[in-house]
């Protein structure tokens, strides 16, 4: 959770500096702030969350790609409640609510998928 609320805080801070500097530009801050959410997840997950310590380019890159994937589809899930409670609150208070619930409940789904899909050769540690 601590590593899911650290994706978190990068991400919407992502998003709040593309909307500073882009005002209205809300697919480019959720494209952003996905991205970095994105990186620092998995940097973390792979060697905290799954104690996988395989390294060089071709591992991380298979990995990286299968991991993108996974998130793909929680991707989804968080960009949906985030714009819904956006379109529902006109506000970027009501906008944050939605990605925090998004992203909550696709971390959650994000780490079922990646223990069995990504992950699946490493035991997880408790």
């Amino acid at each position: 959770m601590v590593f899911a609320a650290v994706a978190t805080v990068l991400n919407l801070g992502a998003q709040r500096l593309v909307l500073a500097g882009w005002p209205g530009a809300l697919l480019a801050a959720m494209i952003a702030g996905t991205g970095v959410g994105l990186i620092a997840k998995y940097l973390l997950d792979k060697r905290f969350i799954f104690d996988d310590r395989r390294e060089g380019i071709a591992v991380h890159g298979r990995l990286f790609f299968l991991y993108t994937a996974m998130g793909g589809i929680t991707t989804l899930l968080f960009w949906a409640t985030e714009y819904g409670f956006w379109r529902f609150g006109q506000s970027q208070s009501w906008r944050e609510a939605g990605a925090l619930l998004g992203l909550g409940l696709g971390y959650g789904l994000k780490y079922l998928l990646d223990r069995r899909f990504v992950f699946a050769s490493r035991e997880v540690r408790a």
